[in-house]
Protein backbone atom coordinates (compact mmCIF):
# COMPACT_ATOMS: atom_id res chain seq x y z
CA UNK A 1 0.00 0.00 0.00
CA UNK A 2 1.55 3.60 -0.97
CA UNK A 3 2.52 5.52 1.98
CA UNK A 4 0.58 9.02 1.85
CA UNK A 5 1.27 12.75 2.34
CA UNK A 6 1.01 14.30 5.40
CA UNK A 7 -1.69 16.26 4.30
CA UNK A 8 -3.76 13.42 2.64
CA UNK A 9 -3.68 11.31 6.09
CA UNK A 10 -4.91 14.87 7.95
CA UNK A 11 -7.81 15.48 5.08
CA UNK A 12 -8.76 11.65 5.41
CA UNK A 13 -9.63 11.75 9.04
CA UNK A 14 -12.19 14.86 8.17
CA UNK A 15 -13.73 12.62 6.15
CA UNK A 16 -16.92 10.02 7.47
CA UNK A 17 -16.32 6.82 5.51
CA UNK A 18 -19.70 5.67 6.49
CA UNK A 19 -21.68 8.36 5.39
CA UNK A 20 -22.60 9.17 1.97
CA UNK A 21 -22.69 12.73 0.82
CA UNK A 22 -24.57 15.48 -0.96
CA UNK A 23 -22.78 16.30 -4.15
CA UNK A 24 -22.77 19.53 -3.44
CA UNK A 25 -21.17 18.81 0.38
CA UNK A 26 -18.74 16.44 -1.15
CA UNK A 27 -17.26 18.98 -3.64
CA UNK A 28 -17.38 21.67 -0.80
CA UNK A 29 -15.58 19.03 1.36
CA UNK A 30 -12.95 18.74 -1.60
CA UNK A 31 -12.12 22.06 -1.84
CA UNK A 32 -11.73 22.74 1.34
CA UNK A 33 -9.22 19.83 1.75
CA UNK A 34 -7.36 20.72 -1.33
CA UNK A 35 -4.11 21.63 0.69
CA UNK A 36 -1.46 21.52 -2.34
CA UNK A 37 0.50 24.65 -4.04
CA UNK A 38 -1.18 24.46 -7.25
CA UNK A 39 -4.92 24.40 -8.41
CA UNK A 40 -5.73 20.67 -8.34
CA UNK A 41 -7.98 19.06 -10.48
CA UNK A 42 -11.03 17.46 -9.17
CA UNK A 43 -12.15 14.35 -10.47
CA UNK A 44 -15.18 11.89 -10.42
CA UNK A 45 -14.77 8.37 -10.17
CA UNK A 46 -17.74 6.17 -10.86
CA UNK A 47 -18.57 2.62 -10.77
CA UNK A 48 -20.46 1.16 -13.09
CA UNK A 49 -22.94 -2.39 -13.28
CA UNK A 50 -20.90 -3.72 -16.05
CA UNK A 51 -18.60 -6.43 -17.31
CA UNK A 52 -16.31 -4.10 -19.73
CA UNK A 53 -15.61 -8.07 -21.43
CA UNK A 54 -18.36 -8.04 -22.93
CA UNK A 55 -18.43 -5.96 -26.21
CA UNK A 56 -22.48 -4.81 -25.61
CA UNK A 57 -21.55 -3.22 -22.35
CA UNK A 58 -18.64 -1.09 -23.24
CA UNK A 59 -19.33 2.63 -22.36
CA UNK A 60 -17.34 4.51 -23.99
CA UNK A 61 -17.97 8.34 -25.43
CA UNK A 62 -17.19 12.16 -24.96
CA UNK A 63 -19.25 15.25 -23.80
CA UNK A 64 -18.42 18.98 -23.28
CA UNK A 65 -18.86 19.97 -19.72
CA UNK A 66 -21.31 23.14 -19.21
CA UNK A 67 -18.38 24.53 -17.43
CA UNK A 68 -15.20 23.10 -19.25
CA UNK A 69 -12.32 21.65 -17.16
CA UNK A 70 -10.63 24.53 -16.48
CA UNK A 71 -7.51 23.83 -18.77
CA UNK A 72 -6.91 24.10 -22.31
CA UNK A 73 -5.74 20.54 -24.16
CA UNK A 74 -2.94 20.73 -27.29
CA UNK A 75 -4.81 19.08 -30.62
CA UNK A 76 -3.04 17.97 -33.33
CA UNK A 77 -5.14 17.43 -36.46
CA UNK A 78 -4.68 15.09 -39.22
CA UNK A 79 -5.71 16.91 -42.62
CA UNK A 80 -4.29 17.57 -45.68
CA UNK A 81 -5.62 21.05 -47.90
CA UNK A 82 -8.25 23.26 -47.43
CA UNK A 83 -9.13 20.96 -44.26
CA UNK A 84 -5.51 21.89 -42.52
CA UNK A 85 -5.95 25.43 -43.19
CA UNK A 86 -9.74 25.11 -41.72
CA UNK A 87 -8.10 23.38 -38.44
CA UNK A 88 -5.33 26.01 -38.28
CA UNK A 89 -7.95 28.73 -38.30
CA UNK A 90 -9.89 27.27 -35.85
CA UNK A 91 -7.13 26.76 -33.52
CA UNK A 92 -5.81 23.60 -33.50
CA UNK A 93 -2.10 23.51 -32.19
CA UNK A 94 -0.68 21.47 -34.59
CA UNK A 95 -1.64 20.48 -37.82
CA UNK A 96 -0.34 17.78 -40.53
CA UNK A 97 -0.51 14.67 -42.69
CA UNK A 98 1.93 12.45 -43.87
CA UNK A 99 4.61 14.87 -42.05
CA UNK A 100 3.26 14.14 -38.48
CA UNK A 101 2.81 10.98 -39.08
CA UNK A 102 6.39 10.11 -39.98
CA UNK A 103 7.30 12.78 -36.99
CA UNK A 104 5.56 10.07 -34.67
CA UNK A 105 6.76 7.44 -36.12
CA UNK A 106 10.35 8.00 -36.20
CA UNK A 107 10.82 10.69 -33.40
CA UNK A 108 8.62 9.43 -31.27
CA UNK A 109 6.88 13.13 -30.93
CA UNK A 110 3.87 13.05 -28.62
CA UNK A 111 2.96 16.61 -27.80
CA UNK A 112 -0.32 16.93 -27.91
CA UNK A 113 -3.35 15.86 -25.88
CA UNK A 114 -5.67 15.40 -28.27
CA UNK A 115 -5.48 14.23 -31.84
CA UNK A 116 -7.85 14.56 -34.63
CA UNK A 117 -8.59 13.13 -38.10
CA UNK A 118 -10.47 13.89 -41.44
CA UNK A 119 -12.09 10.34 -42.33
CA UNK A 120 -9.97 10.28 -45.22
CA UNK A 121 -6.72 10.27 -43.38
CA UNK A 122 -8.05 7.13 -40.93
CA UNK A 123 -6.59 4.70 -43.64
CA UNK A 124 -2.49 6.39 -42.83
CA UNK A 125 -3.25 7.39 -39.49
CA UNK A 126 -4.61 4.04 -38.24
CA UNK A 127 -0.70 2.79 -38.94
CA UNK A 128 -0.08 4.57 -35.98
CA UNK A 129 -2.35 2.40 -33.59
CA UNK A 130 0.31 1.03 -31.42
CA UNK A 131 1.78 4.25 -30.59
CA UNK A 132 -1.58 6.21 -29.83
CA UNK A 133 -4.05 3.61 -28.97
CA UNK A 134 -1.87 2.68 -25.48
CA UNK A 135 -1.98 6.86 -24.21
CA UNK A 136 -5.59 7.23 -25.62
CA UNK A 137 -4.79 9.36 -28.18
CA UNK A 138 -5.98 7.88 -31.42
CA UNK A 139 -8.75 9.30 -33.31
CA UNK A 140 -12.10 7.55 -32.81
CA UNK A 141 -15.39 7.99 -34.58
CA UNK A 142 -17.35 7.45 -30.81
CA UNK A 143 -15.55 10.30 -29.46
CA UNK A 144 -15.81 12.93 -32.67
CA UNK A 145 -12.52 12.96 -32.93
CA UNK A 146 -12.44 11.83 -37.30
CA UNK A 147 -14.79 14.00 -38.44
CA UNK A 148 -14.64 16.43 -41.39
CA UNK A 149 -16.08 19.02 -39.69
CA UNK A 150 -12.56 20.00 -37.64
CA UNK A 151 -13.49 23.34 -36.37
CA UNK A 152 -16.04 21.81 -34.12
CA UNK A 153 -14.30 19.23 -32.98
CA UNK A 154 -11.78 21.54 -32.05
CA UNK A 155 -14.10 23.80 -30.70
CA UNK A 156 -15.61 21.20 -28.30
CA UNK A 157 -11.42 20.29 -27.50
CA UNK A 158 -10.71 23.82 -26.17
CA UNK A 159 -14.34 24.71 -24.55
CA UNK A 160 -13.75 21.42 -21.81
CA UNK A 161 -14.53 18.27 -24.29
CA UNK A 162 -13.95 15.22 -22.05
CA UNK A 163 -13.49 11.39 -23.11
CA UNK A 164 -15.03 8.82 -21.00
CA UNK A 165 -13.98 4.87 -20.92
CA UNK A 166 -15.03 2.23 -18.75
CA UNK A 167 -11.64 0.22 -17.18
CA UNK A 168 -11.48 -3.41 -16.90
CA UNK A 169 -12.74 -3.12 -13.36
CA UNK A 170 -16.08 -1.05 -14.72
CA UNK A 171 -14.71 2.45 -13.72
CA UNK A 172 -15.03 5.46 -15.60
CA UNK A 173 -12.34 8.55 -13.80
CA UNK A 174 -12.34 12.08 -15.24
CA UNK A 175 -12.03 15.18 -14.76
CA UNK A 176 -14.83 17.69 -13.66
CA UNK A 177 -12.90 21.20 -13.22
CA UNK A 178 -10.65 22.97 -10.79
CA UNK A 179 -10.56 23.48 -7.37
CA UNK A 180 -10.74 27.31 -7.64
CA UNK A 181 -13.82 26.67 -9.52
CA UNK A 182 -16.95 28.13 -7.58
CA UNK A 183 -19.02 25.03 -6.54
CA UNK A 184 -21.77 25.42 -8.53
CA UNK A 185 -19.73 25.16 -11.65
CA UNK A 186 -18.56 22.15 -10.53
CA UNK A 187 -22.21 20.58 -9.03
CA UNK A 188 -22.93 21.25 -12.55
CA UNK A 189 -19.79 19.77 -14.63
CA UNK A 190 -21.01 16.89 -11.91
CA UNK A 191 -24.58 16.38 -12.89
CA UNK A 192 -24.05 16.49 -16.66
CA UNK A 193 -21.26 13.52 -16.16
CA UNK A 194 -23.78 11.43 -13.98
CA UNK A 195 -26.71 12.05 -16.65
CA UNK A 196 -24.45 11.54 -19.59
CA UNK A 197 -23.86 8.11 -18.07
CA UNK A 198 -27.25 7.00 -17.55
CA UNK A 199 -27.78 8.00 -20.72
CA UNK A 200 -25.89 5.57 -22.67
CA UNK A 201 -26.28 2.86 -20.52
CA UNK A 202 -25.98 -0.03 -22.07
CA UNK A 203 -28.97 -2.16 -22.81
CA UNK A 204 -27.20 -5.20 -21.79
CA UNK A 205 -26.06 -3.94 -18.60
CA UNK A 206 -28.63 -5.57 -15.67
CA UNK A 207 -28.95 -4.68 -11.99
CA UNK A 208 -27.30 -1.44 -10.46
CA UNK A 209 -25.94 0.57 -12.91
CA UNK A 210 -24.73 3.32 -10.84
CA UNK A 211 -22.69 1.48 -8.04
CA UNK A 212 -21.14 3.97 -6.90
CA UNK A 213 -19.79 7.96 -7.34
CA UNK A 214 -16.45 9.56 -5.35
CA UNK A 215 -14.86 12.58 -5.91
CA UNK A 216 -11.48 13.91 -4.91
CA UNK A 217 -9.22 16.07 -5.71
CA UNK A 218 -5.85 15.48 -7.78
CA UNK A 219 -3.58 14.95 -4.11
CA UNK A 220 -7.08 14.35 -1.73
CA UNK A 221 -8.85 11.29 -0.60
CA UNK A 222 -11.78 10.28 -2.39
CA UNK A 223 -15.47 10.92 -0.65
CA UNK A 224 -18.18 8.99 -1.77
CA UNK A 225 -21.54 11.17 -3.38
CA UNK A 226 -24.97 9.99 -2.99
CA UNK A 227 -26.67 8.80 -6.17
CA UNK A 228 -30.55 8.05 -4.78
CA UNK A 229 -31.55 10.13 -7.87
CA UNK A 230 -29.86 8.37 -10.49
CA UNK A 231 -30.39 4.61 -9.10
CA UNK A 232 -31.05 2.58 -12.33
Amino acid sequence: MPKRSKNYQEASKQINRDMLYDPKDALELVKQLAKAKFDETVEAVVKLGVDPRHADQQVRGAMVLPHGTGRTRSVLVFARDDKAKEALDAGADFVGAEDMIEKIQQQGWLDFEVAIATPDMMSMVSKLGRILGPRGLMPNPKTGTVTPDVTRAIHEVKAGKIEYRVDKAGIIHVPIGRVSFDIEKLVENLDALLDQLVKVKPAAAKGQYIKGIYVCSTMGPGIKVTAMKLSA
